[in-house]
């Protein structure tokens, strides 16, 4: 076999090859253009100039910002920039406050433990139906609404009360202020107003004003009841008064004004009282039954500076117009916008039938037996004035032949003042007098007045039910009308019905008593016993068609109260007044001698008088 051998040639020439191999291999790289060494630099430099180009218009924004709000608020613009949307709940076991940080203002007011007539949450404030707003002007000539800008919320705890303050900022140290402060287990919520460190920025030249408008929500069945019980109230010189409806009035020297909606009131007070203030109420409701709101109210009073700021100390009331509770607030006289009727009715309400009425609902759950209680109290408390006029109408009965024998003895007009004259003589010396009959019904009528009032503005009668009756504040329904008729409604009302036919046999068993009690009827003179057959069938007619829309706790009360006058009238009539003792005691009373009263004797006088002047007439017209 052939040895190889190294061949030195060889390895030279692959050595030389390699080289030129590598050479050719490195010389053929893609070569970095200077186009695409710019587009590489460019790229980096647009990444860096978008960055710095963001942060360059954020600055110019906030700055184009910042010189937006100095033009449009001046010196508020420092609180409009660091102010938030956003709102604050103040709450406790009685009524929830939603307070908006836009305008500082209560957008939302819950009444807990109540709900509307058709089972909703019940809310004074809610969806933009009530404003609260302050315009001032500072002294870089702008005007300003509070309702436009933005406070800054900070809330906290001192116990059980709950602080939120909302300031409006020029500067940290400097503020306008809305304080509220509520307490567990009261409807009331301290609301302050005031400023600092304002007095070279509000322009103490121009008015301050402050606006509260309301629109009130309909929360009854019945909206013509509601709208009805719906006022303005406001206590102005220590004096309670209202507005009628759809009227405006300006009023000095105002502590509290209140929004009145039936059975639910939106007030605010004030320790300063307001000067000025104008007042108004407009019937938003009229006669729409599905009308959302019953009326607008409207406040606007201007604010007055002390030493250059704004120092006011209030308090919001969103909740019930409960008298009990009402009248715990003492010395505010808020209890008056209860409305339990002015003069006697008023006062029988507030002495006797609420003292009665919380009495008996301490032990007793059910209102519908309560009323029922109620009206027996008052009949038995009247029964005395019933059983006068019962025995007044026994002694007319008695002498009423006499009476009749002097109509025949005197006939004629010529003779009417002689006649009239006999007829009262007898009357004296039985010891009745016509008035006697007038006297009981007229006693009647401020209980009948003061319980008008009484059962459908008490709220404790609200919601609660009886029998057939879901709502005695409301009227009870036992049949839907598909039509409506004229002063009647769409309904028809159980309550009424009973009522109404209890009235009709009271007005039936008692037209003997009124027939005794008319003197027998005079030449010239309308028959009054015709009258009285008319109004038996008319006032229960009248009675029916009132009562429909009103609370059937008013209707059960007559109901109730005219049944029990029938039996203390059958009872009287039957088993008490003896006619034949009657007869025999005004005999003897005719044997007695009369003594004249000193008006009598001058009553008589001028009858005598009078007599002679027309005899006189007609002798000169013989002549």
């Amino acid at each position: 076999m052939e040895q190889k051998k190294f061949d030195l040639n060889s390895f030279i020439g692959m050595l030389l090859l390699g080289g030129i191999m590598l050479w050719w291999m490195n010389t053929q790289k893609p070569e970095e253009t200077p186009e695409a060494t710019t587009q590489t630099e460019q790229t980096t430099d647009a990444t860096t100039n978008t960055q710095n180009n963001l942060t360059d218009n954020l600055v110019v924004n906030d700055s184009l910002q910042q010189i937006a709000l100095q033009n449009k608020f001046g010196a508020f613009a420092y609180g409009a920039s660091k102010s938030q949307e956003g709102n604050t709940t103040l709450e406790n076991d009685l009524v929830k406050l939603t307070i908006d940080n836009k305008g500082g203002q209560i957008i939302e007011a819950l009444v807990k433990n109540y709900k509307t007539y058709d089972s909703l949450p019940l809310y004074l404030v809610k969806d933009n139906n009530a404003s609260f707003n302050i315009n001032f002007g500072t002294t870089d000539n702008r005007i300003l609404n509070t309702k436009d800008l933005l406070f800054t919320p900070t809330l906290t705890k001192n116990g059980g009360t709950q602080i939120l303050s909302l300031k409006l900022k020029v500067s940290e140290a400097k503020f306008l202020e809305y304080r509220y402060e509520m307490k567990k287990g009261d409807y009331r919520v301290g609301f302050a107003v005031r400023s600092q460190g304002l007095s070279n920025t509000i322009n103490s030249s121009q008015e301050i004003n402050l606006d509260w408008s309301l629109k009130g929500f309909r929360h009854e069945k019945s909206l013509k009841t509601e709208n009805m019980y719906s006022y303005y109230y406001y206590k102005a010189d220590d004096e309670v008064d209202y507005l009628q409806m759809n009227d405006d009035e300006v009023v000095s020297d105002i502590d509290w004004v209140a929004y009145k909606q039936h059975f639910f009131s939106s007030i605010l007070t004030s320790d300063t009282p307001f000067s000025n203030a104008t007042l108004k109420s407009v019937d938003f409701a009229g006669e729409d039954k599905d009308s959302v709101y019953t009326k607008t109210y409207g406040l606007k009073t201007p604010l007055a500076l002390t030493n250059g700021e704004l120092n006011y100390n209030m308090q919001w009331f969103y909740g019930p117009t409960d008298y009990n509770l009402l009248k715990s607030y003492e010395g505010t006289s808020l209890d008056e916008i209860a409305d339990l009727g002015w003069g006697i009715f008023g006062f029988l309400n507030r002495t006797i039938f609420y003292p009665v009425f919380n009495m008996l609902k301490g032990f007793i759950g059910n209102f519908g037996l309560i009323i029922i209680l109620m009206t027996i109290v008052v009949r038995i408390i009247m029964s005395p004035v019933l059983y006068k006029s019962y025995l007044s109408s026994a002694k007319m009965k008695v002498i009423r032949p006499e009476m009749e024998e002097i109509n025949k003895k005197y006939p004629g007009k010529e003779n009417a003042m002689k006649r009239q004259q006999e007829i009262m003589a007898v009357q004296r010396k039985a010891g009745v007098s016509m008035m006697s009959g007038c006297i009981p019904a007229l006693m009647q009528m401020p209980v009948f007045f003061a319980l008008f009032k009484f059962f459908p503005t008490n709220i404790d009668f609200r919601q609660k039910s009886f029998l057939w009756a879901n709502d005695l504040s409301s009227y009870d329904t036992i049949f839907k009308l598909p039509f409506k008729i004229p002063f009647y409604g769409d309904h028809v009302s159980l309550f009424p019905i009973l009522a109404s036919v209890a009235i009709f046999f009271y007005m039936k068993m008692n037209q003997s008593q009124q027939a005794n009690m008319q003197a027998p009827t005079q030449e010239g003179m309308p028959d009054m016993s015709k009258m009285m057959k008319w109004m038996i069938y008319f006032s229960p007619i009248m009675m029916l068609f009132f009562f429909n829309n009103y609370a059937s706790g008013l209707s059960l009360y007559y109901f109730i109260s005219n049944l029990l006058t029938i039996i203390i009238m059958f009872v009287i009539k039957n088993y008490v007044i003896d006619e034949a003792k009657i007869h025999a005691k005004i005999e003897e009373n005719k044997k007695k001698p009369v003594k004249k009263s000193k008006f009598r004797e001058r009553l008589d006088a001028a009858m005598k008088q009078a007599q002679e002047q027309q005899a006189a007439q007609q002798r000169t017209k013989k002549k």
